[in-house]
């Protein structure tokens, strides 16, 4: 077994080494996976602690960043995560438990330039030198297409699962798992099960070229049947789904009566940051943030081969409390250096903190749609999606302004797409915004999917979150004028890859759709060499009438707070 672990690991270097990447060295690994795997668990009936640690939605952060916390109805800001600091908490964390289990719920291979530069593969000796014990896919690692996210999730030591993702083998059939269904972490002669879920609407959520050949399935299609093996056959104590599907969507699931017989949903996807567990009917659901900020930690408490206690505990990964680890700093620093003048790079700034946390507007947002307006003036509406990646940055330099570097725009825009124009009608936007409003605030969990309202400029609107399906937006003005539903308007997004060409940021029957010239990187940058430093205040083109401008989570009826 170790001269099979040396081969992979030589191999690994070597495919490394031909892109200018650097593998983990043997006693790298060794260090930074001290999990007391040989320590001895006494066969008496006394209880014991074992852990299980949870990571996900990293987004290729290997480096401390700026974290807005909500305290007291406002943004604190303290520096988190990194990857060596992780490395440190793991070694101390593992030590004070009798066996610790490590798992990553997706989005590992998405979010940074670093990433982007070597199409996820600098991130696979990070983590192998983390000593994970088991992977799910997030919805972004298709993000290089099928062959490479199968290519980069085997490049992982640990094993993977996922039980709703299968081949396509054409027509709509359905071929086999593309990873196994479930994992048995067997600590003492207790088994705990894994079973693992990714969102079926990734090929609607993301660009569907990115996830050809591939069919995905909801989980309760087969999570019952993956329990009884799990619950029945293996004999396991404890089940565990580990899912990266939205807190909302987690918390649909667990309360259907196809979770029975799950103990607890371990999520992802919407970075939201569960500290106490969301008891549902069948199953208790957490999600530990984003970006490597937070570790959650589920203590249980074994006596007599049964789970008799579980604790929750979400972890802040303190930059300043945990000292980075020296081999996972070396290995980050080496793997980075081939790109580090561009990743460094200032190309403007900003006068105040750049963040993407609320759901309803953003900072980070505004500052690209601004760069949009600026350069497409000659259309009415520009559109961005919403999404939470991107850590914020609020720490200014000796200008006295925040600076905005080349590889903050790949964190903010990983993917560069083109700069799309078209023609749409008043009657189009009006029923494209309350689709897109009941994406993100449906009184079904179920038909909840993102998390956050749809980001535009050249357009104002004021809407209720909680009015029925259909009925949410109360006034529509553009250009200081009330829509006019028979008038056509010239909208401006971004191509998605493998959309209908008539498409523009989910908006069917676009007139007129055609590529300009510009990316969204070189008009971020164009802006910022003409514009710097810009100011990008918050504008309330979306206001929320029936609940705070400042939320900051879709999910609402039960007890959670994000902060």
């Amino acid at each position: 077994m170790e001269n099979n672990r040396r081969d992979f690991l030589k191999k690994l270097g070597t495919l490394s080494a031909s892109i200018g990447l650097l593998s983990a060295p043997t006693d790298a690994f060794s260090k930074s996976s001290s999990k007391n795997k040989t320590k001895s668990i006494s066969s008496s009936n006394k209880p014991f602690t074992i852990s299980i640690l949870q990571t996900t939605d990293v987004h290729c952060q290997v480096h401390p960043h700026d974290e807005l916390f909500w305290e007291n109805e406002k943004s604190v800001f303290r520096k988190t995560g990194g990857y060596a600091h992780l490395a440190t908490y793991l070694d101390k964390t593992r030590r004070k438990y009798e066996d610790s289990f490590l798992i990553d719920t997706g989005d590992m291979f998405q979010g940074s330039e670093l990433s982007v530069k070597t199409t996820g593969k600098a991130m696979s000796p990070i983590l192998n030198a983390l000593g994970y014990d088991l992977y799910l896919p997030g919805n972004w690692e298709v993000i290089y297409y099928k062959k490479a996210m199968q290519t980069l999730l085997g490049s992982l030591n640990a094993p993977k699962v996922c039980a709703n993702m299968y081949h396509d083998l054409g027509e709509g059939k359905k071929g086999e798992l593309i990873f196994p269904a479930y994992h048995i972490w067997n600590t003492n002669g207790v088994k705990i099960g894994f079973i693992g879920y990714t969102d079926p609407l990734v090929p609607i959520r993301q660009s569907p070229n990115y996830s050809k050949g591939i069919i995905y399935t909801k989980p309760e299609e087969n999570l019952p049947h993956y329990v009884d093996v799990l619950r029945n056959q293996e004999q396991c104590a404890f089940v565990i789904v580990v899912a990266h599907l939205g807190l909302s969507q987690q918390l649909y699931l667990a309360n259907l009566p196809e979770c029975e017989g799950v103990d607890y949903i371990l999520g992802g996807d919407t970075h939201e940051r569960v500290r106490e567990p969301i008891i549902c009917k069948y199953a208790k659901v957490v999600e530990p943030g984003a970006f490597g900020s937070f570790v959650g930690r589920l203590d249980l408490t074994i006596q007599n081969g049964k789970v008799i206690k579980d604790e929750y505990t979400l972890d802040e990964i303190d930059a300043s409390k945990y000292k980075p680890s020296n081999n996972i700093s070396k290995l980050i620093e080496v793997n980075e250096s081939p790109f580090k003048d561009d990743i460094y790079k200032i190309v403007g700034y900003s006068t105040i903190p750049l963040y993407r946390y609320f759901v309803v507007e953003n900072t980070i947002d505004t500052l690209i749609l601004d760069a949009l307006k600026w350069k497409m003036n000659d259309v009415d509406i520009v559109l961005s999606n919403g999404f939470r990646f991107c850590p914020p940055r609020s720490t200014p330099d000796a200008t006295g302004n925040i600076p905005i570097t080349n590889g903050f725009i790949y964190d903010m825009l990983p993917v560069d797409s083109t700069v799309r124009t078209g023609t749409v009608t008043g009657k189009q936007i009006k029923e494209w915004l309350e689709k897109e409003l009941n994406n993100v605030f449906a009184e079904n969990a179920s038909e909840r999917f993102g998390g956050w309202v749809i980001k535009f400029k050249g357009m104002t609107i004021t809407f209720k979150a909680f009015a029925p399906k259909g009925k949410r937006v109360e006034t529509i003005m553009i250009a200081g004028q009330p829509i006019d539903v028979e008038k056509n308007y010239r909208i401006c997004a971004c191509e998605r890859d493998g959309d209908p060409s008539d498409m523009l940021c989910r908006m069917k029957g676009v007139a007129e759709a055609k590529n300009t010239p510009y990316t969204l990187h070189s008009v971020m940058k164009d802006y910022l060499k003409a514009n710097s430093p810009v100011t990008p205040s918050l504008p309330l083109s979306a206001k929320i009438l029936d609940a705070p401008q400042t939320l900051l989570s879709q999910v609402h009826g039960v007890k959670y707070q994000f902060r």
